[in-house]
């Protein structure tokens, strides 16, 4: 069911900057594309329309619908004629992919099955006491929870190794991280297994995956409101640097702080197997924000040339890339709880 509900925003909100060499479309773009990977614009979310958007931003109105047509395009959203421009159901949030007639016959039916034994499972039912009540169900998921592949594409597979380390360490299970290159291939040697990844791969994973009756689970991502407001209350003229394992992550954020701030923050990123980059980062940053994997990097870094620096800068650790939502979302799927 959608929520036809009037534009509100939430955490996020969107600031172009004008005079940027990024064109609007792509600050516009990469901002919205972020508050739906981070769920603050959920599934079933109604985007505001192009005129509403167009008062608040100050953008034209043809480049609204530029940006709303490649986020259809990247499978994000999908228009509704005569209702709006709205957030997809992706993965397992639109109902499940087996291919069967009964389900086709009755997906009604069959999703308040699963509405069901979720609710059971919140409850502290185990699987083995509601098999008697749901017993093709759980059998289905207990073979896809045998085997979790975390995906992400070749040329940002750092952000699949952050979602690799989170998942292990909170779902206590073996978790195989495959590049989307190579997904399909490691499908056919498999007749049952879920595929996690973020939303902002969620189309590609899916057109693999569907084929071949395995399920696909987007996880949202960490809404980095910490940061966001760090980065909102630097003074002009500060450097910043981002570190991260994730060529994605930090080409996203160096866009998002960029439509922020402009030109106000001296704004440099490095990955942490990256020397030079990283060494001119530390010396010239007073802030650094950077993730869990890519700490111990950093640090070696600020050590080795703590004799040229004035003063160390500080260093903000994001705890997390998936939200802490949906990690309860894949115990309750996986039947973790």
């Amino acid at each position: 069911m959608r929520r036809d509900r009037a534009f509100e925003y939430r955490a996020m909100q969107f600031h172009i900057q004008p005079d940027s060499e990024i064109p609007a479309s792509t600050q516009l773009f990469n901002q919205i594309r972020f508050a739906i990977a981070s769920r603050q614009f959920p599934p079933g979310h109604r985007l505001p329309s192009t005129r509403q958007l167009a008062m608040q931003t100050g953008l034209h109105r043809n480049t609204i619908s530029k940006v709303y047509h490649q986020l259809e395009e990247t499978g994000l959203v999908e228009a509704i004629p005569g209702s709006g421009i709205y957030v997809r159901a992706q993965g397992h949030e639109g109902g499940t992919q087996l291919n069967s007639p009964i389900l086709e016959q009755y997906p009604q039916a069959y999703r308040l099955v699963q509405q069901s034994l979720d609710e059971l499972l919140k409850q502290g039912c185990s699987l083995n006491q509601a098999r008697e009540l749901f017993l093709s169900e759980i059998d289905w998921r207990l073979r896809c929870s045998a085997r979790v592949l975390v995906t992400a594409p070749l040329q940002d597979i750092g952000v699949g190794e952050l979602m690799s380390q989170e998942l292990e360490q909170a779902l206590c299970i073996p978790v195989q991280l495959v590049p989307m290159e190579e997904l399909e291939e490691t499908l056919e040697q498999t007749h049952s297994g879920t595929v996690v990844t973020s939303r902002y791969f969620i189309g590609d994973a899916e057109a693999i995956a569907a084929p071949k009756a395995v399920r696909v689970i987007p996880i949202d991502i960490y809404d980095y409101a910490k940061e966001i407001d760090l980065i909102r209350g630097l003074a002009k003229e500060t450097g910043i640097g981002l570190v991260s394992i994730s060529s994605g992550l930090l080409r996203a954020a160096e866009v998002i702080v960029h439509s922020l701030r402009g030109d106000e923050l001296l704004v440099m990123s490095a990955q942490p197997g990256d020397a030079y980059k990283l060494n001119a980062l530390v010396r010239s940053s007073r802030t650094i924000i950077c993730d869990r994997a890519s700490l111990p990097m950093v640090k070696m870094a600020i050590n080795a040339a703590r004799d040229d620096l004035i003063r160390a800068p500080e260093i903000v650790v994001f705890e997390n890339y998936i939200g802490a939502a949906s990690i309860d979302l894949l115990k309750r799927e996986l039947g973790l709880n």
